[in-house]
C-alpha cells in the first residue's frame, strides 16, 4: 500500500534546488446518492504522522511496480497509439524504465500515447487502493478519468496524481488500520464548509475536487458531467498575495508571471493562505 497521492500546499523556495522526480499515483473520488444530495466517501489520514498526516482525502496512493504491466505499451499501440483515455495535446512523462523514450519522442502521437500506457497502471492501482484502504471493490472500467495533477518543482515528494470517480459498489467498508484512523460520507458542500471552520483538513486537489462536485443533483449527473467535459490539467506553480500563499494553474493571468497577479486577465487559482480559501476560475466547465 503505497501513500502520497494527494498533492498538498508546499512551502515556497527560491527555486534553485532540482525538482524531485516525479512519481505516479492515482485516486478515487467514490460517489453515492444521499437524502439530501450526492455524497462523497473522504477518508481520515492519522494525525500524526504520513505526509498529509490528519488529513481527509479521496482513498489513493502511489503506482506500485505490480500496478505496470510489460504488455501495456503494446496494448495501447494496437488500439491506435493513444488509448481510449489518452487526453491530446498533453505533455506526458512516464516514471519507468520503458517509459522515456516514447515521451521524449518526435512523433506527434506519443504524449498521447504515454499518458495512455500510464493511466493502465494509475487505473489498477486506483482500483488496488481502493480496495486496501476501504475493502471495497470497484471495476477499473467505471472509473472516469477527471484530472491530472502535477505538484510544483519544489515539493519534496512530487506525484503525477491521476484522478477517477465513480458510483461506490455495494459493500461494507473495511478500513486499513494503517493508513486510514476514520471515513465520512459527506455532501462537499459540506465538507467544504467544515474545512472552512478548521474543523477538516482537506489538501488542494481535494478541497477544488469537492468544489467541482457542487451542484449536482445525482451521482448519475456527475458521472455524465465528467464523462463529457473530459480530462483537466492542474501543473500547480506558486505564489503569494496579500492573503497569503496562492496556487496558480494554466488559464491564470499570473501563471507565468508571478508578477501579473493583480493584473485583469483570466484567472485560476485558489488562495489558501487564510481560510476560507477563495477559488477563482474564469471560463471553467
Amino acid at each position: 500500500m503505497t501513500r502520497d497521492a494527494q498533492t498538498g500546499p508546499v512551502p515556497i523556495g527560491d527555486g534553485a534546488s532540482p525538482a524531485a522526480p516525479l512519481g505516479v499515483a492515482a485516486t478515487v473520488v467514490l460517489l453515492r446518492d444521499g437524502a439530501e444530495g450526492p455524497e462523497v466517501l473522504l477518508l481520515e489520514r492519522p494525525r500524526h504522522r504520513g505526509s498529509f498526516a490528519g488529513a481527509w482525502v479521496f482513498p489513493g496512493g502511489g503506482v506500485d511496480p505490480e500496478d505496470r504491466l510489460l504488455t501495456d505499451a503494446a496494448d495501447v499501440a494496437a488500439s491506435g497509439g493513444s488509448g481510449a483515455t489518452a487526453a491530446e495535446g498533453t505533455e506526458a512523462m512516464i516514471v519507468g524504465a520503458d517509459a522515456g523514450d516514447s515521451a521524449d519522442s518526435d512523433d506527434p502521437i506519443a504524449p498521447a500515447a504515454a499518458e495512455a500506457v500510464e493511466q493502465l497502471a494509475a487505473r489498477r492501482a486506483a482500483v488496488r487502493e481502493v480496495r486496501e484502504e476501504t475493502g471495497l471493490e470497484v471495476s477499473p472500467d467505471a472509473l472516469v478519468s477527471t484530472a491530472l495533477w502535477i505538484p510544483p518543482p519544489i515539493a519534496p515528494k512530487r506525484m503525477r496524481t491521476w484522478f477517477y470517480l465513480t458510483e461506490a459498489p455495494a459493500g461494507i467498508i473495511v478500513l486499513a488500520e494503517d493508513e486510514v484512523i476514520d471515513y465520512a460520507w459527506l455532501r462537499p458542500a459540506i465538507a467544504l464548509e467544515r474545512h472552512a471552520s478548521a474543523v477538516m483538513t482537506l489538501v488542494a486537489p481535494t478541497w477544488v475536487t469537492l468544489h467541482g462536485l457542487q451542484g449536482f443533483e445525482s451521482v448519475a449527473a456527475i458521472v455524465a458531467h465528467f464523462t463529457g467535459r473530459g480530462l483537466a490539467h492542474y501543473e500547480t506553480r506558486l505564489g503569494a498575495s496579500e492573503r497569503g500563499q496562492v496556487l496558480f494553474w494554466a488559464g491564470d493571468v499570473a501563471y507565468d508571471d508571478q508578477a501579473h497577479i493583480e493584473q485583469e486577465g483570466g484567472r485560476h487559482r485558489l488562495e489558501i493562505g487564510q481560510v476560507p480559501w477563495v477559488y477563482t476560475a474564469s471560463d471553467r466547465a
